[in-house]
């Protein structure tokens, strides 16, 4: 007998697979405490400087491998979506994408993850940086009040996306449970003026786009990938106004970029600049002179360029309605001197004389 509702049997069904998922997960966590991840007792031990965002944490300048322990929590918080409209966000380190993490390739990653007290969900992370099942979703079912820990070697260098995998993921993610952890490779990173963290995400919200009040999230809109926000950072405009990116003339930026989705592919641009060179999906090999460059669901990119001349530099996803009617817009305001070699900026404006249109010919 076929269902009178399809669309409600399909989420049923991703709803049951999701908890069997999750069920495994915390059963292995619980069935065993494996021994900790071997690590060198010689390594020093450093705790994880964490950053929200666009903040990044400082370069790695140290050139040996250490025990670095990070301490994330999570937090269940109401916060602005735009102007006049809240969102009952699910947070890791309380913002929106979560805290960025660094670490250096080969270090013993020894991580803490906490669930808030007044949290209503157990959450868990898998982080994309890691080689191991579920990559620590397994090893992290952390319910409210709790703490779960595992370690890790971070064994690849790149740019990660983290978030979590309790059941319905999806809904997780569409909440904001989402980040980067970058390890940065054994030689470093070359050396940049600026480094900025920016994060692509889509919302789906019982309201229309703009409607006021607290929003509860939309399964159906989520199942049918029909967003009524596509952001920057976690709200319309957080990447504007008083919270613009700056840097002066002259500067050379790197923007890790990332995409929590949970749904739409980024087609990211920086409108008026061209990346120098765009490590493409997060990973160690560059391709240079790039306009835009997709950072798929779930994935990131590295993209760095050096700014010549002073403005105001639109960041965008280039699916370009979701720019200017979905909120998927930021500014880097660059002040500095003029350089009318590059940019010349408007020299005239002017009446023509009135003839033939151009392409007139073409019917």
């Amino acid at each position: 007998m076929k269902s009178r509702h399809p669309r409600l049997g399909r989420a049923l069904f991703a709803g049951a697979l999701a908890v069997a998922i999750s069920s495994v997960f915390a059963g292995q966590a619980m069935a065993a405490k494996p021994a900790a991840v071997a690590a060198d007792a010689s390594l020093p031990t450093l705790q994880a400087v964490l950053t929200s965002p666009p903040m990044v944490p400082a370069p790695i300048t140290r050139k040996t491998p250490a025990k670095v322990v990070v301490d994330l929590e999570m937090v269940e918080k109401e916060m602005r979506l735009a102007d006049g409209v809240t969102y009952n966000f699910w947070t890791f380190g309380g913002s929106v994408p979560g805290s960025f993490i660094r670490v250096r390739e080969g270090d013993t990653v020894e991580f803490k993850l906490k669930n808030h007290h007044s949290s209503h969900m157990p959450h868990n992370i898998d982080l994309h940086a890691v080689s191991g099942q579920g990559g620590g979703a397994e090893a992290t079912f952390t319910l409210p009040g709790k703490e779960t820990q595992f370690t890790f070697k971070a064994l690849n260098p790149g740019l990660y996306v983290y978030h979590c995998a309790m059941a319905p993921v999806a809904m997780h993610v569409a909440n904001g449970m989402y980040g980067l952890i970058l390890v940065e490779p054994e030689e470093g990173l070359e050396p940049v003026d600026k480094e900025f963290y920016v994060m692509q995400s889509d919302f789906y919200t019982e309201g229309a786009h703009g409607e006021p009040g607290l929003q509860p999230f939309s399964l159906e809109k989520g199942i049918a990938e029909n967003p009524d926000y596509v952001v920057f950072n976690g709200s319309v405009g957080a990447l504007t106004g008083d919270n613009a990116l700056t840097a002066t003339a002259g500067d050379k930026i790197r923007m890790f970029v990332g995409n929590g989705g949970p749904n739409m592919v980024s087609s990211f641009h920086v409108i008026g600049e061209i990346f120098d060179k765009v490590y493409f999906e997060g990973g160690s090999k560059y391709q240079e002179n790039v306009q835009t460059t997709l950072v798929p669901a779930g994935g990131s990119a590295m993209v760095e360029f050096k700014v010549d001349v002073p403005g105001n530099y639109v960041l965008v996803d280039h699916s370009i309605f979701r720019a200017f009617h979905k909120g998927a817009l930021g500014i880097l305001k660059v002040d500095g001197k003029e350089n009318h070699n590059i940019y010349s900026g408007q020299q005239h404006d002017i009446d023509y004389p009135e003839g033939v249109p151009q392409g007139s010919h073409h019917k």
